[in-house]
């Protein structure tokens, strides 16, 4: 399959005007970038994360700005249940009875080991943030981004959940997972006669908290900033991506 960059692409101002946005990890990194982007291009974005005061930051960085109304929404994805999952899907359906996007940011890196080393605990957290509760939160956003008129879903993948490297253990592993469930979705949801277009993208390096806990030996200025990497996240998530969907991204050149 050939990996796909859309780091140049110029967004135009009002690209997502109306647009209501899901974003998980938007308390900060790549995640607070994606939200203040997408608010800044005419969505109201939803801020999903477990601590509440950083999304009050986004929160009022988005109303400073002068973007549309933001909205909060306290999850820990570590004790998520079905139960939370389909609770947020409710609020936001009373609330705006459809979702136009998603993008499934928040992860955790765990740690770097050999798996024969490998902590079950580690393990098991892991795999629940990364991998389980993208599955469990799409599952239930799915009827309402079916309510959209241009419904897209954004994965975030990694360069290790690609090609495996030693000693990435679980955070490697939850990522193949991601490239797998980018491909069944997009193959599931585009033999319905609406189309909810389902796409991954690598980030890469880039510098935030989860790069300097992976890499603390690493000068954070070499890395890109999030704002930088930004023109893919805004090309999938607007009309100009219509009917590209299972695909693989890079949010950097190589």
């Amino acid at each position: 399959m050939t990996i796909l960059c859309k780091q140049d692409y110029q967004a135009p101002s009002g690209l997502l005007k109306g647009r209501v946005i899901l974003v998980t990890g938007a308390g900060d990194g790549i995640g607070r970038s994606a939200a203040l982007h997408y608010a800044a291009h005419g969505a109201t974005v939803l801020l999903l994360g477990r601590t509440t005061s950083k999304l009050e930051k986004v929160y009022d960085e988005i109303e400073a700005a002068g973007g549309p109304q933001p909205a909060i929404l306290p999850l820990n994805l570590e004790g998520a249940t079905s139960h939370d999952y389909q609770d947020v899907a409710t609020k936001i359906d009373e609330t705006f009875g459809r979702l136009d996007g998603l993008l499934q940011n928040a992860g955790i890196l765990g740690q770097r080991a050999p798996l024969e080393h490998y902590d079950e605990q580690t393990w098991l957290k892991v795999m629940q943030v990364n991998l389980h509760a993208p599955v469990m939160l799409t599952q239930a956003m799915i009827p309402l981004l079916r309510q959209a008129p241009d419904p897209s879903i954004i994965l975030t993948s990694s360069g290790v959940g690609r090609t495996a490297r030693a000693y990435w253990g679980a955070y490697a592993i939850s990522k193949f997972g991601i490239e797998g469930l980018n491909q069944l979705l997009a193959d599931e949801l585009s033999s319905e006669g609406k189309q909810v277009r389902v796409n991954a993208i690598n980030p890469g390096a880039t510098r935030t908290g989860m790069r300097v806990l992976a890499y603390p030996g690493e000068p954070p200025a070499q890395n890109p900033s999030p704002d930088e990497i930004m023109g893919t996240y805004l090309y999938l998530m607007g009309p100009d991506s219509q009917g590209v969907t299972g695909q693989q991204f890079d949010a950097q050149q190589r």
